[in-house]
């Protein structure tokens, strides 16, 4: 069995635990005690809450035309694998939720474990190049027509519009703060995994197709890439030399862009201890915390 099959049969064992963590903390821990999870899967569990119709279906139902346009204007492997997850996680929600009755516990417990388990069901889908879909995709749509607005804002935005519209839908506020508590558990879980102690990789590139490679970067990763000039010590060549710095999950990533743009590309990944700037750990924090 080839290096190329194992890899795909990793990606898709890593899929299946990750929509199982992830189905079974929204339908079992969080949905049951009136918590939301934020993005489409907190809307589908409030339609779930109104009308009685299993959040996996709605999930679904809510997912495809978003899909439908993120493959129209993406396109690519990216999308493909994140429909294949998406179809799957709904199927396991709607399993958990017609067979299983949930689990009514301490408000507190439910928003922990729950985000704990949501957070790492979406970091082994992150880590093997697919999302479960929803405000992701949305906000990488917005963040092309607005680019002035970051993805991270928008995610942010849309999932505390979310949790207002749970504090309604539940009428007790304290389902929107115990809310923000699932949301902030699982966005550290997914940090802790996905980013480590904010380190990751520093890349360079020297490559014919510079033009080609920089802008599938920006595209799929949405990460900035710095050109610099440079020339071969031996050859006397003039030559283009890209840097960008990525997260450590991203790397795979960035070695699939290279080897379809040109094959006979240098590439040299070192180590960054430590991240500052957009995209990565504000400066202004860092600068709080030393003061401090």
């Amino acid at each position: 069995m080839s290096k190329k099959t194992l890899s795909v049969i990793f990606d898709y064992l890593l899929y299946i635990v990750g929509c199982v963590l992830f189905a079974f903390s929204v339908t079992q821990l969080l949905s049951p005690n009136e918590i939301s999870p934020g993005g489409l899967a907190g809307i589908a569990t409030l339609f779930q809450h109104l009308t009685s119709i299993p959040s996996g279906i709605a999930l679904m139902a809510m997912n495809l035309p978003v899909l439908a346009i993120a493959l129209f204007k993406f396109g690519g492997m990216f999308i493909v694998k994140t429909s294949i997850v998406t179809i799957f996680l709904s199927s396991v929600m709607t399993a958990f939720e017609t067979t299983l009755s949930g689990v009514r516990i301490d408000p507190v417990l439910a928003a922990v474990f729950g985000g704990i388990g949501l957070g790492t069901g979406m970091s082994l889908i992150i880590l093997r190049g697919a999302t479960t879909g929803g405000v992701d995709i949305i906000a990488k749509l917005i963040n092309r027509r607005f680019q002035h607005f970051t993805v991270g804002k928008i995610i942010l935005i849309l999932d505390a519009a979310v949790v207002l519209f749970a504090a309604l839908v539940y009428r007790n506020i304290e389902s929107a703060l115990y809310s923000v508590l699932a949301i902030y558990a699982s966005t550290r879980v997914m940090d802790l995994l996905l980013y480590g102690a904010d380190k990751g990789k520093l890349i360079y590139i020297i490559s014919q197709s510079h033009e080609k490679i920089c802008s599938m970067i920006g595209n799929v990763l949405q990460r900035g890439v710095t050109v610099l000039k440079a020339k071969g010590g031996y050859t006397g060549d003039d030559r283009t030399l890209l840097m960008c710095v990525v997260r450590a999950h991203e790397v795979a990533t960035i070695y699939r862009i290279v080897r379809e743009c040109d094959s006979s590309a240098f590439v040299t990944v070192s180590e960054a201890g430590e991240i500052l700037g957009e995209g990565f750990k504000p400066i202004i924090n860092e600068q709080k915390n030393r003061q401090n």
